[in-house]
């Protein structure tokens, strides 16, 4: 329950959902691990029956798992941070990506910030896309020091939004899609239009009770389009920021 400590698990034992598929992936300090992935919703309720509460994804497909086709940025505010700057922050990163050609998703991130999604084709690998990230993230943090930090220090990040690209690193996740959270109400990462970015809105408003009638709601996709906007990014803005 939410008041026993909850733990992340990398790696299945031979007991755990054996219902669910299975894949061996190399290790950079030699050999192989042996991890999870889903397929359908069956192997979803497996996990959950197992007592999964979160789902925390790799950036990239089974089928390539070396090339990402998902970066992250990661939006996460100090305590005493408004949630107005917290959306001015979202708001001028997308305009940035935006300038360089790249399409950006926003979600709830079910706790304390947002997180901007950026479909992309696989072309780099992990090291690319995790320096190609932390460029961005930096120059957009410049703008606006007073306000933004990509520093993971919690001291220095007092008052300001940190912009997280370590998310983009081989190994490193983020929640998925409409995943419970293990918090109070559990709360679910939840997709959102941009102009959803309102003064009355948070990162924590959909829970598992209110989450339904929310997508009752909905008349389209709030992700609308969101394979079609999938942009190679090429060498010349790879080693703009890089």
């Amino acid at each position: 329950g939410l008041e026993d400590a909850c733990f992340f698990q990398k790696h299945p034992d031979n007991s755990f959902a054996r219902e669910v598929p299975r894949t061996e992936i190399a290790e950079k300090q030699g050999g192989s691990s042996t991890y999870l992935y889903v397929t359908s919703a069956s192997d979803l309720v497996w996990l959950v029956q197992y007592g999964v509460l979160e789902f925390h994804p790799w950036g990239s497909r089974i089928t390539d798992v070396e090339a990402p086709d998902t970066l992250i940025f990661d939006l996460d505010p100090g305590p005493d941070v408004s949630w107005r700057a917290i959306s001015q922050a979202a708001t001028s990163l997308k305009d940035r990506l935006k300038s360089l050609g790249l399409a950006s998703f926003l979600q709830a991130s079910g706790g304390k910030g947002l997180h901007l999604v950026v479909p992309v084709k696989p072309r780099w690998g992990w090291d690319e896309m995790k320096a190609f990230t932390k460029g961005i993230s930096e120059a957009h943090a410049a703008d606006n020091p007073k306000a933004l930090t990509t520093n993971m220090s919690k001291a220095r990040r007092r008052g300001k939004v940190f912009i997280d690209y370590l998310r983009n690193g081989r190994g490193n996740t983020s929640i998925a899609r409409y995943s419970t959270r293990a918090r109070e109400h559990a709360t679910v990462a939840t997709p959102l239009r941009w102009d959803e970015l309102t003064p009355g809105a948070t990162a924590n408003r959909y829970t598992i009770n209110n989450i339904r009638r929310r997508l009752r709601a909905l008349k389209a996709d709030p992700w609308e389009g969101y394979e079609d906007a999938r942009n190679t990014i090429s060498k010349r803005l790879l080693e703009q920021f890089t």
